[in-house]
């Protein structure tokens, strides 16, 4: 699928993959002054499938001979076999665990994306450790390294709509445990860029938009059921997942000491209300709300840094909710993983 012709649509898994996974030639360039392997710590999650076959089709269009490896328990054998056939190597091991860490191959590119926020709550020992000390573990391991580490928006504070958002220049202030544990994966991060001279990009993302789940899914969803959209948080920030990881993979370059930052999202706040309204829109069917609108801080980036240093999105806002009102329509997989974007007293 070429990213200069999106389709109207998006109808199959493996059409939706296909895209997800096409580099475009801004990303062949990037990738063709990349020197050696490429390492993804944490690929079994959400964005890693895509983004370590992403990087492996950069890697083949750039002429690269360089290997893609991509780490991660592999609790779903299924992700290990799709890498595999993508000709991604993978290497199963805990990110918790050190001994095996320090077993794992050298590599000078690194892209750090493990993280654990669902259920938080209740098991905040664990949101810690996977957090905070399996970043200490890499961090320690890869210190020889180039890394891109995934980070939130969340480690800003909460500010209103009409702001347009945290800058990198912002202070953070993390609100409820996760957020907190993110900024101290962050520290850990910093810590050891200094310590050691790693160059490191701090990867501050919110959110990105697969169909499968994400913003657009949460909200399209309810509209389609017929259920309430609630405006107590009236605005958002999403990205195209393809764009993110493509933009995770060029900011090896950004990467520095003492450690650099970046805010990844589409350039605009996007209004819950609009949102909601255009999916009634598209499904032929009528919208209700709840909450008040106006007067609420919410977790907003602003992404003015990596515009000028990317461009736009290749996929706006409009085909985004396009695409996701079909999907939705087609009874399109879920991974019945809310973002929670609504959260916004760090309970999760």
């Amino acid at each position: 699928m070429a990213l200069t012709q999106l389709p109207d649509a998006v109808e199959t898994e493996e059409m939706l993959d296909g895209h997800l996974t096409t580099p475009d030639p801004a990303l062949v360039e990037a990738m063709a002054r990349l020197d050696g392997d490429l390492l993804v710590l944490g690929i079994g999650g959400k964005m890693g499938l895509t983004l370590g076959v992403l990087a492996r089709r950069a890697m083949d269009a750039a002429g690269s001979s360089g290997s893609v490896i991509g780490v991660s328990r592999f609790s779903d054998p299924t992700a290990r076999s799709y890498l595999e056939t993508e000709r991604v190597e993978t290497i199963a091991c805990d990110l918790l665990d050190r001994d095996a860490v320090q077993k794992l191959p050298s590599a000078p590119n690194v892209i750090y994306v493990a993280g654990r926020k669902f259920g938080t709550r209740g098991t905040e020992p664990l949101t810690w450790a996977a957090n905070v000390v399996a970043p200490d573990n890499a961090a320690q391991r890869y210190r020889d390294s180039c890394i891109v580490a995934f980070s939130t928006g969340c480690v800003y504070p909460l500010v209103a709509a009409e702001t347009g958002g945290s800058t990198e220049d912002d202070g953070t202030d993390p609100v409820g445990e996760y957020a907190q544990s993110c900024l101290g994966r962050e520290r850990v991060f910093q810590y050891w860029s200094q310590a050691h001279g790693t160059p490191i990009c701090l990867f501050r993302l919110n959110y990105a938009i697969d169909l499968r789940y994400g913003v657009l899914h949460d909200i399209g969803l309810r509209v389609y059921r017929g259920q309430p959209v609630d405006l107590g948080v009236s605005h958002f920030n999403a990205i195209w997942q393809r764009d993110a990881n493509a933009w995770a993979l060029r900011c090896l370059g950004l990467a520095s000491s003492p450690a650099s930052v970046i805010n990844v999202t589409g350039p605009e706040s996007i209004s819950v209300r609009r949102t909601a309204e255009r999916f009634a829109e598209l499904f032929g069917s009528s919208v209700t709300f709840t909450g008040r609108e106006g007067g609420a801080r919410m977790y907003l980036s602003n992404a003015t840094f990596a515009s000028e240093l990317f461009g736009r999105p290749t996929v706006s806002v409009s085909t985004m909710i396009r695409w996701q009102a079909e999907w939705i329509r087609r009874g399109g997989r879920s991974l019945g993983k809310p973002t929670h974007f609504g959260v916004v007293d760090g309970q999760y």
